[in-house]
């Protein structure tokens, strides 16, 4: 590809960080681990944060630390990643579909609102492309239902409302270090809480449910230890940690490289006629995740005809999402004259390349095979 949609951002600092972990004796909850997790919370700005395997495990942890049951009701938007609802299915509640606003790609609240039932327990919320939520409304929503309000923040480290981090809004924040990611560990997420019952229902979760681990049994001079909860292996091993704790050095240059990419973008695109560039809120920034534009119908291609042109040019695009409703696993579990926001975007939506280390010829490529 003469343009891939993603480039991994990997220097020379983060292969020493990788390799000096491998000198230590606890590969697995050790030092650099905590020390990755410390500086998560001092960014954020949450009292506690917990290195897991992936976003997927971060969702499912947060859930089952606010005791989501069988049956219960779990509210997610329907345009979005399959981990999003999943996390509910494996504690056995139902997730519960909504369509999104047009503009953003996030949750609607209005749409919300119908939704909450007597068995809604929570509401996942997913900060699109980098951009958060409107959580304000959100908020007012889960407090007069007296429900929590989880944060998937996979798109969305640094992202902020009203000058607030994403993963310090709700009750519980998501993150995700998956490659494509602001920042990677290959695979890894973290779980981000001010609550010190969920921050220790997690860290127990996360170890098997274990209520004493390998190194605080070794200072105590103990074998024993006692399993007080169905949990499961979500670490976050020391090479990943390492791996992250050097990502996470430049994570504001990585996401101020976005966002200068993104505007060189919008300076471009907003001349083509049938391409609709991101929208901006003034009540929150916008780091670029994601670049999401919207094929409209006076564009002299569909978006699938553009997205094998592109492909063919040796650019690589993707689409994000189609929507869970029409996935298979999903069919005739929900209506789609419910989401019709989601599905007019599923035909529009393209994101094209942006990533710190795309250069300006780059740019100027992609935007000269949209014309």
């Amino acid at each position: 590809m003469k343009v891939p949609y993603f480039m991994p951002w990997i220097n020379d600092e983060d292969r020493r960080s990788v390799q000096a972990s491998l000198k230590q004796r606890w590969l697995t909850n050790g030092p650099l681990l905590q020390k990755f997790e410390n500086r998560f919370s001092k960014y954020i700005g949450t009292n506690f944060s917990l290195g897991v395997g992936s976003a997927t495990q971060a969702l499912h942890l947060a859930l089952r630390a606010i005791n989501i049951q069988k049956n219960d009701e779990i509210i997610v938007p329907t345009f979005t990643f399959a981990a999003t609802a999943n996390a509910a299915s494996y504690c056995g509640a139902k997730p519960i579909l909504v369509d999104v606003t047009d503009d953003t790609f996030t949750i609607d609240p209005t749409k919300l609102q119908k939704k909450i039932t007597k068995r809604t327990k929570a509401i996942i919320v997913v900060h699109y492309g980098g951009q958060s939520c409107d959580m304000d409304k959100l908020k007012k929503l889960a407090h007069s239902a007296g429900i929590k309000l989880i944060e998937d923040c996979a798109h969305a480290l640094g992202s902020t409302f009203h000058h607030n981090k994403c993963g310090n809004i709700g009750d519980v924040g998501c993150f995700s270090f998956y490659p494509t990611k602001i920042i990677t560990t290959g695979e890894g997420g973290m779980v981000t809480t001010n609550k010190s019952e969920i921050y220790k229902k997690v860290r127990i979760l996360r170890s098997q449910g274990m209520d004493i681990f390998p190194e605080e049994r070794e200072k105590k001079a103990t074998w024993k230890y006692d399993v007080v909860d169905l949990g499961y292996n979500y670490r976050l091993d020391e090479i990943r940690s390492a791996l992250g704790l050097s990502q996470f050095r430049r994570v504001n240059q990585i996401n101020n490289l976005r966002i200068k990419i993104a505007k060189k973008y919008n300076q471009m695109l907003q001349k083509i006629k049938g391409i609709t560039i991101p929208a901006t809120k003034s009540d929150r920034n916008h780091i670029y995740h994601l670049y999401s534009i919207k094929i409209e119908k006076d564009y002299h291609l569909t978006r699938d005809e553009l997205f094998i042109k592109l492909h063919n040019d040796g650019i690589g695009t993707s689409v994000q999402y189609y929507p869970l409703h029409l996935m298979s696993y999903n069919k005739g579990k929900f209506s789609n004259k419910d989401f019709p926001i989601s599905n007019r975007l599923k035909d529009q939506i393209l994101c094209l390349p942006i990533y710190p280390t795309m250069t300006e010829k780059q740019i100027n490529y992609v935007v000269s095979k949209l014309n």
